[in-house]
């Protein structure tokens, strides 16, 4: 893989097409698999310059980390890419207990054996900044500092009640949090302050973006400390945008490549786990839009019958395809239904039930030959996608007006999601008309 430019783990599966479509849609033609793969699935993509791994340590504790994100990380060093990536959630929600950001960058920092850890998580294409190591992020059209965000301040999993990240990395890990702020890396002389915050013992460095000037002057740091011996780097899909700016200027990229759209198709199936008000939106739209819109109960997904309630929301959907329609299978519709509580209650209930809508899409894919589909939530997606017996994930369509959601080619042994268009939307991603948009196979 000699031509690689980056190497990646996305902490969830809709993370990590969000960073494949950025690469794809700037040149950087990247496989994404759901594991490490083996010699023969690799060497399909090997004229690719960007590897990833879609993770799911978003939903999963430190312990879990230890465990699943060593081997993954000495899979990808030894990749050698002048830049590996852990990639995280622009919102950055995370805990001690779930999702520990900390932790990850701890383990990747050790098996790197590098003195620093850059860390970028303002990008303003997804609408997304950081000033001064607060994170901000847009909402219906307005900015919000991440602690007052009307979904984010609110996540039924990992709530963000910190907006300062050096202050919310510390309840995560003992390493030490700098920060390489604005008025930083504006500086004529960025390069020697920056070495200098390193030099005093800043090992993990965040670096503010809050737009355009800042994220061109943020990859310029990110590719230099890189040749400094320090490859692993932590943060949003706001490390790629930032990086785009040096690879073009340095010849390693061209211009951007132009997708085909692959037109509508008369049936799409999707699932969703999400509870996030954009995805109510959605939904709304797509039932006035002509979808079966199918509520299910998560519990009795994950409860003692939860085969009997399978099998009873699947022929509910194989109905509504039978007669032509498309059709979504939701556990909850908006905050307002969110049973988290009560899931919470019931150990491994939430990856179970991922893996439930999962199973129910399979099972609707391979009995009605669909050759599209879509799972809305991240960390549903994240459990979802595996039982589709998918092992690598290509960019098909990216969605510039809503990036983060692209729709992707699946790849693998398994027929009938061999060759699968599949979209995996994040509970805040995408516009009201979402679902039809995807049904339409267009860009915007």
């Amino acid at each position: 893989m000699s031509k690689l430019l980056l190497s990646y783990y996305g902490d969830d599966f809709t993370g990590s097409t969000d960073v494949m479509e950025a690469l794809a849609s700037n040149g950087v033609p990247t496989a994404l698999f759901l594991g490490i793969p083996d010699e023969a699935m690799l060497e399909r993509f090997k004229d690719c310059r960007a590897i990833g791994i879609a993770g799911t340590s978003r939903s999963e504790t430190p312990q879990w980390m230890d465990e699943h994100l060593t081997p993954q990380f000495k899979w990808l060093r030894s990749l050698d890419a002048p830049i590996c990536h852990y990639k995280v959630c622009s919102t950055f929600d995370s805990s001690p207990r779930v999702g520990s950001i900390g932790r990850a960058i701890e383990i990747g920092k050790a098996l790197f054996e590098q003195s620093v850890v850059p860390v970028i998580v303002g990008a303003p294409q997804l609408k997304r900044y950081t000033a001064f190591g607060h994170l901000f992020a847009a909402y219906q059209g307005r900015v919000f500092r991440i602690d007052r965000h009307p979904v984010m301040s609110r996540h039924p999993v990992t709530p963000m009640d910190e907006a300062d990240l050096a202050a919310h990395l510390s309840k995560q890990t003992s390493l030490h949090v700098g920060l390489a702020d604005l008025v930083t890396i504006r500086a004529a002389d960025a390069d020697e302050r920056i070495d200098q915050l390193a030099a005093a013992g800043e090992t993990i460095l965040l670096l503010d973006v809050d737009g355009p000037e800042t994220q061109a002057a943020a990859g310029h740091q990110l590719w230099r400390l890189a040749s400094k011996g320090n490859a692993f780097v932590a943060g949003s899909s706001g490390i790629e945008y930032a990086l785009f700016n040096v690879w073009r200027s340095a010849s390693l990229i061209g211009e951007k490549p132009d997708f085909a759209t692959p037109g509508k198709v008369d049936r799409l199936a999707v699932v969703s786990g999400s509870v996030s008000p954009t995805t109510e939106r959605q939904i709304s739209h797509a039932k006035v839009e002509g979808f079966d819109c199918v509520d299910l109960d998560p519990l009795a997904l994950v409860g003692e019958n939860a085969g009997q309630t399978l099998d009873a929301a699947v022929a509910t959907g194989m109905a509504s395809l039978k007669a032509g329609r498309s059709v979504i299978l939701h556990t909850a519709l908006g905050p307002s239904a969110d049973r988290g509580g009560d899931i919470d209650r019931i150990p491994g209930a939430r990856h179970l039930l991922g893996q439930a809508l999962g199973t129910i899409l399979r099972r609707l894919i391979e009995q009605e030959n669909l050759c599209r589909a879509v799972i809305a939530g991240g960390d549903t997606s994240s459990h979802a996608l595996k039982e589709l017996r998918v092992e690598a994930l290509t960019t098909l369509l990216p969605l510039p007006q809503t990036p983060g959601s692209p729709l992707c080619s699946a790849h693998g042994g398994y027929a009938p999601t061999n060759g699968l268009q599949i979209a995996l939307k994040g509970g805040q991603v995408g516009t009201d008309d979402y679902f039809a948009q995807i049904r339409a196979g267009r860009a915007s």
